[in-house]
């Protein structure tokens, strides 16, 4: 090898090094800056009285005055009340529950939840998310990020 083909090759590795070093230390700066924090928010979705007193509910709750939507499942089990989130943790897919075999399945990949939301069967890596809930003057309220 000649002095100046190994030279040439030290200076493009040290330039393509240089390049990712920087590359990365701009993107630990821009990236944080450009992704906007998402906060929980309270919906009003529905009245004390309309909570299931056993089963599952699908609702879809208005979330801002654009027509925009998000769903959610109001379980009641075991003398619990909470909701869940519709969302696999396998891929993002939305689930629907089977009343036949009381649990949450996932149409992408096969993915099995309880009807707790435990993971039963299928790819899913943990159980579907609970999101906060709560009761205040009769009406119900859940948490979501949007």
């Amino acid at each position: 090898m000649r002095r100046r083909d190994f030279l040439k090759g030290v200076v493009k590795a040290v330039l393509v090094s240089m390049a990712c070093i920087s590359s990365s230390v701009a993107a630990l700066f821009i990236y944080p800056a450009s992704v906007k924090q998402r906060e929980i928010t309270m919906y009003e979705c529905l009245s004390e009285e309309e909570l299931p007193r056993r089963g599952v509910r699908r609702l879809d709750i208005e979330i801002d005055n654009k027509g925009r939507r998000a769903a959610v499942f109001i379980v009641a089990h075991e003398d619990k009340c909470f909701a869940l989130s519709p969302v696999c943790t396998h891929l993002g897919c939305l689930v629907s529950f089977s009343r036949h075999g009381n649990a949450f399945i996932c149409p992408c990949h096969g993915g099995k939840y309880d009807v707790e939301g435990n993971v039963i069967g299928g790819p899913p890596p943990r159980a579907l998310t609970r999101l906060p809930m709560r009761v205040d003057k009769g009406k119900v309220y859940i948490g979501l990020k949007v």
